[in-house]
């Protein structure tokens, strides 16, 4: 028997990796080389894993408003659950290659369509790798299951409610989770735009994590929300990144750390810049 918690040790998922209610998921993907993900999962996974791609599995089809991950149709990734072996009674642990920046976005949409047993898998593969245990090559063969959706609109902040708290959106206590020379429009090595919203935070999601891309223990968590958020830490908030991925890792951030649960703006920077009158801020603008 597992338990519910946010986090699943390495040491936790091999005593649990067979159990046939566990539904292990590997989400590995790099947004230059958007097919090494799928091969790095070919060539070594954790035993009876099976593969979520973030742009065909995790996200809607890029329009021309959109960001780059729009939120996909809750029917179609209810479909893409059960293609993959998932159903509603189903405890998914999901892991990346070793920070959870990717994972995230999985552990977060089940949460958005109504499913709480998710575990995000503390250190990836790479501490699973790093202790010797059992991997597994190739295509893992699933019996298809039905996904049935609960979903949990209130966990997302849409484009129009930040442009409607323009130029206060700094009561949205907004936090961006890009490193900080991209939050600072200093450099911007994939959107066309470079900068912020006016008005949001920055806590990169990386500052989340040790060096080993462990998860640090809740008090550091907690300390670092005080420090960017003050100490109303229970008042309403929200979280936003690139493309609405990193940000779902501030919201494992926040829960671990015990905060409220932030909405997340799944459209973030790559849609907030598709309309120029949208403001945008950068540290290269004001210094010229």
């Amino acid at each position: 028997m597992i338990d519910n918690d946010l986090l699943m040790s390495c040491e936790d998922l091999l005593d649990c990796v067979n159990d046939e209610n566990v539904r292990v998921v590997d989400c590995r993907f790099s947004l230059m080389e958007p097919e090494a993900g799928r091969a790095q999962y070919l060539a070594s996974h954790i035993p009876n894993a099976v593969y979520a791609d973030l742009d065909q599995d995790l996200a809607a089809p890029v329009g021309p408003d959109t960001g780059r991950h729009p939120l996909p149709d809750v029917e179609a990734f209810a479909a893409t659950l059960g293609r993959l072996g998932i159903s509603s009674a189903s405890h998914v642990v999901v892991y990346d290659q070793a920070s959870g920046a990717l994972a995230a976005r999985l552990w977060w949409l089940l949460r958005w369509a109504g499913h709480a047993r998710v575990s995000l898998l503390d250190g990836g593969i790479a501490r699973w790798q790093a202790l010797g245990m059992p991997l597994e090559k190739g295509q893992q063969d699933v019996i298809e299951s039905r996904f049935v959706p609960q979903l949990q609109p209130d966990l997302v902040i849409d484009c129009a409610e930040i442009v409607a708290a323009l130029p206060h959106v700094s009561t949205l206590r907004l936090v961006d989770a890009r490193e900080q020379q991209r939050f600072l429009g200093v450099t911007e090595p994939i959107d066309p735009v470079a900068g912020h919203i006016p008005g949001a935070l920055n806590v990169p999601f990386a500052d989340s994590l040790q060096e080993d891309g462990s998860w640090e223990n809740p008090a550091a968590l907690r300390k670092l929300w005080k420090d960017a958020l003050g100490d109303s830490l229970d008042s309403p908030w929200c979280v936003m990144c690139g493309s609405g991925v990193t940000a779902c890792h501030l919201v494992v951030s926040a829960l671990l750390a015990g905060l409220p649960e932030p909405r997340v703006y799944v459209g973030s920077w790559s849609e907030w810049i598709q309309d120029p009158d949208r403001p945008v801020c950068s540290e290269v603008d004001s210094d010229s």
